[in-house]
């Protein structure tokens, strides 16, 4: 068996926090894999190959301190990195420049460079993050053997923690365009983004719109819910590797997405799992999904690039780079 790095895993509920705890377990099915918390990382001996995933709000209260943490920890261990949540102009005028320099702080102390599509190795380019080797293993999906169909609630659905940019504000005015009166808000405010919760509430109820927000479900909960709001969407306007579409499409569904790089590439890797359009298209398309459930589901047996792929590629980077 290929011996991996030591891989470094969080606690907690963040989304990177999970991927990671997750894609430890499925690389231990393939390898000599060991795991380590942050809080041990004192005791690892210098020298020795450790792969974390990072991205900035995991790692410290401002991009700054996360990029220092990370920094300090590769002058003394052999790090690689799975960089999530790259920067991009969505961060805004304020965040995005700090954000661009942790980044490339933390690509530079790195002795390799993960992301999760083709779309963000182009973007460490695009904005001058870094400019090395980067590479792209994308997200997994697997689908549930189990994912029967539940009875449609009525619902146009967004998956995940709120936050500016997600796309919920994009959902709901397509949802009273095309008259649909109820979303659900599968998940909860994003930590420090409750009160713009609260004001998307208000503002989609003015809308004719109501929101339901389930706050933090567990796994089966959340794939129970999941599986039944009528039409599952993709609108982000914060474009990064989404785990909401690989949950959509690992419970089954063929959610609405509004195009972009991403939205295209995943489009390419999964054919038949997503109903992409326009975002001048997207009423029309929840519309139509509405009218029609059975769209909103891809029903395929096999998907491409499981979890075993995905840690099969980061054995053969890990292989590549001597680690």
């Amino acid at each position: 068996m290929t011996r991996a790095p030591l891989l470094l895993v969080h606690p907690g509920e963040h989304g990177v926090a999970v991927y990671a705890r997750d894609m430890a377990s499925a690389i231990s099915g393939l390898a000599d894999v060991q795991t380590v918390d942050p809080a041990d990382l004192a005791h690892v001996p210098d020298g020795t190959a450790v792969h974390a995933h990072f991205t900035d709000r995991l790692w410290g209260d401002t991009p700054e301190e996360a990029s220092r943490t990370f920094v300090d920890l590769a002058t003394r261990l052999r790090l690689s990195v799975t960089l999530h949540d790259v920067p991009q102009e969505s961060d805004g005028e304020q965040n995005r420049p700090r954000r661009r320099a942790a980044y490339g702080l933390v690509a530079a102390a790195a002795h390799a460079v993960v992301v999760n599509s083709e779309h963000e190795q182009a973007l460490l380019r695009e904005e001058d993050v870094w400019s090395g080797p980067a590479a792209a293993i994308p997200l997994p999906v697997e689908l549930a053997t189990d994912a029967g169909r539940a009875a449609a609630d009525g619902s146009v659905g967004v998956l995940g923690y709120f936050y500016p940019g997600k796309g919920h504000d994009e959902a709901a005015d397509a949802a009273a365009a095309a008259g649909i009166r109820t979303l659900t808000v599968l998940g909860r405010a994003s930590d420090g983004h409750a009160g713009e919760l609260e004001t998307f509430v208000r503002r989609a109820a003015d809308l004719g719109v109501a929101v339901e927000v389930t706050g933090w479900l567990d796994d089966d909960e959340i794939a129970r819910r999941g599986r039944a709001v009528t039409v599952p969407v993709i609108a982000h306007r914060h474009i990064s590797a989404s785990g909401s579409l690989a949950s959509w499409i690992g419970w089954g569904r063929r959610p609405v997405a509004v195009r972009n790089r991403y939205i295209d590439e995943m489009a390419a890797l999964r054919p038949g799992t997503l109903t992409t359009v326009d975002e001048t298209q997207l009423s029309r398309a929840l519309g139509a999904a509405a009218a029609d459930p059975d769209t909103t589901w891809h029903g395929l047996a096999r998907l491409p690039h499981s979890r075993a792929d995905a840690a099969d590629a980061y054995l053969r980077l890990w292989d590549g780079q001597g680690s």
